[in-house]
């Protein structure tokens, strides 16, 4: 009896625990949740819901991972402006820079007259072990013609490189011989340096051009840096001009070459990211050496963090442009189909606690996107008083004042030089014409610039053989009217021009750099305060670099 009367209970007994189950379960939900998870839910079965509908309702066969594709971009556009998806198909060009390396065949290569013609063999890599040249015309690839309308820059990458040690078989027209020449390349790892050059200015003063920070960022500037020690450097400039920025890790590893024990280089801070702070550890080998930093209104992200750590320490000297003003932190995270989404986590404050992230609106911001261009409209790239900062106040270890809400203002100013720039020469560089007149020039005449013992001499030569002039009757007949009182007003920066790009195709991006600084206004300027010993800012109260004042837009 006692049994039987129990069992009639059980049922009851069930019921209630599962009421009270859903009851504890819903409590915890929206109690730690905030109901955060429903509304995810529900969002996400929306979009499924679509999805569905379309394929199964729509007029017309929908393709809906193509359809996917195509919103995952416009979704992320209403966040912010660095947050970004990238296709599977596109992960390995846009990751290329910041491995430092890619699988392909070893050449820097130009299109001229639908021909894919090559500029330089890249030391050591597969195209050099075999025997391809500069100047060589490549024609066929795997026994298909690679001329004409079809081989755009896009077209030829896509099938030079290739996996790992996958093979391609190039035809090859070379200046002087009738018959083609068959090369088959096994593809191999191709560096791709994140150091453009590292060499002595002048005597006492190194120089080192950083155009990203990659995987590879730091090992190289150690090599750098070691190879300058041996040439007895007492000075540095860094020169981050152009450099958008990459990892952050290198950024702070390069901070902390430079900067005594237990200061602080960045902290990062977002809603689900907790403060994260990176203070140095007084390992580094540099602590003492006057430092400069160049910069311009490309240098961002990464760039910013290395400049704003030295700035915010009063370790050296700034001297250029300000900076873009990216403050943003990604965080990539890879799809199961090897797409890739790179998503703002947090925000990055300097030492003074600013953020360098210049204003933008949420969902599409047109002004952001075309900030450089405002910047140059305004005239902010001649002139500080035209330049526009939050106006909020910061300051530095020793007490400079700094602004955040927009970049990293310099300590010195350079303006952009613009002594005889004409609309002629705008055209020129703008349709390539300039490089290209380099190109045929360097192609023509290599067996003449071999003669040279160096890229001093070769310029010495170049600047007598009226380059503009030449230039000018090769544009005319490439579709660029001659324009003879905007060429003579231009004459110098056209020589300067072409002399930098024949450089570039005869001997590569270290001596174009080499040739160029050589009349540079910033590398001028840092040159002068090495020389009055003002690389290391000094207290307010003291002689010091000026600062940009923060300018209200009226």
């Amino acid at each position: 009896m006692n049994k039987n009367h129990s069992s009639r209970f059980i049922p009851l007994i069930i019921s209630v625990s599962v009421i009270i189950g859903i009851l504890i379960g819903s409590f915890y939900a929206n109690h730690f949740t905030g109901n955060r998870l429903n509304i995810i839910n529900t969002s996400s079965n929306k979009l499924n819901d679509l999805l569905h509908i379309i394929d199964d309702q729509y007029v017309d066969k929908v393709d809906l991972s193509d359809l996917v594709e195509k919103a995952m971009p416009k979704i992320l556009g209403e966040l912010d402006p660095h947050s970004v998806y990238i296709s599977a198909k596109d992960v390995d060009n846009e990751m290329e820079g910041l491995k430092g390396s890619f699988s392909g065949i070893g050449i820097v290569f130009t299109i001229y007259q639908d021909t894919a013609r090559v500029i330089r063999v890249v030391d050591g890599g597969p195209s050099e072990e075999i025997g391809l040249q500069p100047g060589d015309r490549i024609v066929k690839v795997n026994g298909n013609s690679f001329v004409g309308k079809i081989l755009t820059q896009d077209y030829a990458t896509n099938h030079l490189k290739g996996p790992q040690n996958s093979k391609v078989t190039l035809s090859i027209k070379r200046k002087g011989i009738k018959k083609l020449i068959n090369y088959t390349i096994v593809r191999g790892s191709i560096p791709v340096k994140s150091i453009d050059t590292a060499y002595m200015f002048d005597e006492t003063t190194g120089y080192i051009r950083i155009n990203t920070f990659s995987d590879t960022t730091y090992p190289e500037l150690l090599a750098a840096l070691a190879k300058l020690h041996q040439q007895g450097f007492h000075n540095l400039i860094i020169d981050l001009r152009g450099n958008r920025g990459g990892y952050m890790a290198p950024a702070i590893q390069l901070a902390n070459e430079f900067l005594p024990k237990n200061r602080l280089i960045v902290y990062t801070q977002g809603r689900k990211s907790p403060r994260s702070e990176y203070t140095s550890d007084g390992r580094g080998s540099y602590q003492t050496i006057p430092l400069i930093v160049l910069v311009d209104e490309v240098s961002a992200s990464a760039s910013e963090i290395f400049t704003a750590a030295i700035q915010d320490n009063d370790r050296g000297t700034i001297i250029g442009r300000r900076t873009f003003g990216k403050g943003l932190v990604q965080e990539p995270i890879q799809f199961p189909d090897g797409s890739l989404l790179r998503l703002t986590i947090a925000r990055y404050y300097s030492p003074s606690g600013r953020c360098l992230q210049k204003p933008y609106v949420k969902g599409g911001d047109p002004d952001y996107q075309m900030d450089l261009l405002k910047r140059a409209q305004d005239g902010e790239y001649f002139s500080k008083d035209s330049i526009h900062l939050s106006g909020k106040k910061y300051k530095t270890r020793i007490g400079r004042i700094v602004y955040g809400g927009g970049g990293v203002m310099p300590d010195y100013f350079i303006p952009a030089d613009t002594i005889g720039m004409t609309s002629y020469l705008q055209e020129a560089l703008y349709t390539g014409l300039l490089s290209q007149y380099a190109f045929v020039y360097v192609d023509y005449y290599r067996d003449n610039l071999k003669k040279f013992e160096d890229w001093e001499e070769l310029a010495a030569y170049l600047k007598k053989q009226n380059l503009p002039e030449k230039f000018a009757n090769f544009a005319a007949k490439n579709g660029l009217r001659r324009r003879n009182l905007m060429l003579h007003e231009s004459k110098n920066l056209f020589q300067d021009f072409i002399i930098s790009y024949i450089m570039d195709d005869f001997y590569g991006t270290e001596q174009k750099i080499m040739y160029t600084n050589l009349t540079d206004p910033c590398m001028l300027k840092a040159k002068d305060v090495f020389s009055k010993n003002l690389a290391f800012p000094s207290k307010p109260d003291a002689a010091a670099p000026l600062q940009a004042k923060s300018k209200k837009k009226k």
